[in-house]
């Protein structure tokens, strides 16, 4: 294997040559401030995922050293996610209950499955199938995530135990248990969530009000949820809350992540097979987005392809060290690249942070209320709620408004995997039936130029003998008889019309529907003494054209313009230039 190769698929080798000493300090530094961000976060996705807190932290450590040998973002940061967690609690508890070895052994198969098909879509360079989830789908379905992962908290911040996966579900049991409400919970809960509210508002322009450097400002801001950590969890254990009734995370193994496999049981692999594919394809284009959009920023590039095999090798090596699904995460990727992050041994860097403090610092979150981690999701999740999509939309397109409100309203009723599944199927089917219906414009001259225009939006000269058509749509099974009913529609309704051009500019391919379509339109025409004539088609399209018999067939012309076909057919064209001076 040459080394250009083997830089392509290990882009460790590509920054790796050129690392220097103000890489690794910016490096450093940004693997500090992501550290400690990480440190209650990953605690809270554990906890949101229904898995033992320490999972969240295991899941943090491999994965983001495979990402930053196989990934190609220098700021992206690899782990578990609020969306994920919350596809990842869906479809384990479907196969094993909660709190019980096999949830956990679920878990752990589900990240060795998503990382199986991240690293055969990226060596299949299938990346392309992201495209499926339009835009509209995706803030949809995290709009509705959002709101169901702050729901599900609800429960650990009232002291109960909120049952469900779908909106419903999950308010009637907490309605349920309305009375059994603990106060003392509720007030930490409340209190953690306010606090960290504040510093998210409020923390960063205190400090620089008071004089504090701007770096300095924002390390101790995004150390805001460490800092509710640390003194709630003082108070918990100070007044020995956990013998009140607060339900507290309790002990943690001191320890490096284990080594595990994933279970290979046929009757568990397939039920995990289909949620599976949904977190390796949502977690893509969430990771895919972050990535270009930090990028971007600096005039990098990523290759989303790579970008496949970098995510697969992170939830394989997660399913190997006792983790479970893990993307990039928009929030911590934002801080690592704010933070300075140069190359992506910040995250390495991140890891070796991550896993000093599994070894040296579990037993400090013993007395750690579930009612903080609850407000650190909460509070991070809320950001991704975005009902203003559905206004943006319907002003915008009603077909993407109906995918955005299919997508929520069905997460919200009947959970994470149907939603995206319908919201998937919506886009197609509306893009089927957009397409299947072409805008097609009649066009005219444009007096004292070469250009056509649509004969309702402008003024433009126009030849009754002659109709002037552009189909703005490449033609395929689903719209060729679309055309072929507007045609006839056309023609038979104007009896003076002789010439039919199909202006084909906006065309990039005809199918062999379409083509069945335009050989039946040539011949319907010429039964009518109409002849058939076509304009401006592509090169890769009369490439295809001169393969079949359809163009010795064709009634009339093939011209290089439409301003050709005018020119030809018409006197439009002489009378609205002005002619050159012989």
């Amino acid at each position: 294997m040459t080394r250009f190769s083997l830089a392509r698929y290990l882009p460790i080798l590509d920054w790796g040559r050129s690392y220097g000493r103000a890489d690794l300090s910016n490096d450093m530094v940004a693997a500090v401030i992501v550290t400690i961000m990480l440190i209650p976060q990953s605690l809270a996705y554990a906890l949101l995922a229904g898995l033992p807190p320490e999972m969240g932290i295991y899941a943090s450590i491999m994965p983001i050293i495979l990402y930053a040998i196989f990934g190609t973002s220098r700021a992206l940061a690899v782990g578990p996610v609020a969306v994920v967690s919350l596809m990842t609690a869906a479809a384990v508890g479907q196969v094993a209950a909660s709190g019980t070895a096999g949830y956990i052994t679920a878990a752990i198969t589900l990240a060795g499955l998503s990382g199986a098909m991240l690293l055969l879509m990226g060596v299949l360079r299938l990346g392309f199938l992201a495209n499926f989830l339009s835009h509209p789908v995706i803030a949809g379905f995290i709009t509705a995530s959002g709101i169901l992962i702050a729901t599900s908290q609800l429960g650990h911040i009232f002291g109960v135990r909120a049952e469900g996966h779908t909106l419903p579900e999950m308010l009637w049991s907490l309605g349920a248990q309305i009375g059994q409400v603990k106060p003392v919970t509720l007030a930490i809960g409340v209190a953690a969530t306010v606090f960290l509210f504040w510093v998210r508002r409020g923390l960063k322009p205190l400090l620089l009000g008071l004089g504090l450097p701007l770096r300095i400002a924002d390390v101790i801001t995004k150390a805001g949820p460490v800092f509710a950590v640390a003194a709630i969890t003082a108070v918990v254990w100070g007044f020995d809350l956990a013998a009140a009734g607060v339900a507290i995370v309790g002990v943690v193994p001191q320890s490096l992540p284990p080594l595990t496999l994933p279970s290979f049981d046929p009757a568990l692999v397939q039920s995990l097979l289909l949620p599976a594919l949904l977190i390796s394809v949502v977690g893509f284009v969430e990771s895919v987005s972050v990535a270009q959009t930090l990028a971007a920023k600096k005039r990098q590039r990523i290759r989303p392809d790579q970008e496949l095999i970098g995510l697969g090798a992170a939830n394989i090596g997660a399913s190997l060290t006792g983790g479970f699904p893990v993307t990039g995460g928009f929030a911590r990727s934002v801080v690592n690249f704010d933070a300075g992050a140069a190359t992506p041994a910040a995250g390495a860097f991140t890891a070796v942070g991550l896993a000093i403090a599994a070894v040296a610092l579990t037993p400090l979150i013993h007395f750690l209320p579930k009612a903080t981690l609850a407000a650190t999701i909460i509070v991070a999740v809320l950001s991704l709620v975005d009902l203003g999509i559905l206004k943006r939309a319907w002003t915008y397109s009603q077909a993407d408004f109906w995918a955005v409100a299919v997508t929520i309203g069905v997460t919200l009723g009947l959970g994470v995997e149907a939603g995206v599944s319908s919201g998937v199927a919506l886009s197609v089917l509306l893009h089927l039936w957009k397409t299947s219906r072409p805008h097609v414009a009649e066009v005219g001259l444009v007096p004292g130029t070469q250009h056509f225009r649509n004969i309702n939006r402008h003024a433009v000269l126009t030849d009754p003998a002659v109709l002037s058509l552009r189909v703005d749509e490449s033609l395929y099974f689903a719209n060729a008889r679309f055309l072929e009913d507007y045609i006839h529609d056309r023609v038979v309704a104007d009896c003076p019309v002789r010439d039919v051009v199909l202006m084909c500019s906006a065309i990039n391919a005809i199918d062999m529907s379409a083509l069945e379509s335009l050989e039946a339109i040539n011949a319907r025409l010429g039964a009518m003494g109409v002849r058939l004539h076509l304009s401006e088609v592509k090169g890769p399209v009369m490439d295809r054209l001169k393969r079949s018999h359809f163009l010795d067939a064709l009634s009339g012309q093939v011209f290089l313009s439409q301003y050709d076909a005018i020119r030809a057919l018409t006197a439009l064209a002489d009378d609205s230039l002005p002619q050159a001076e012989e």
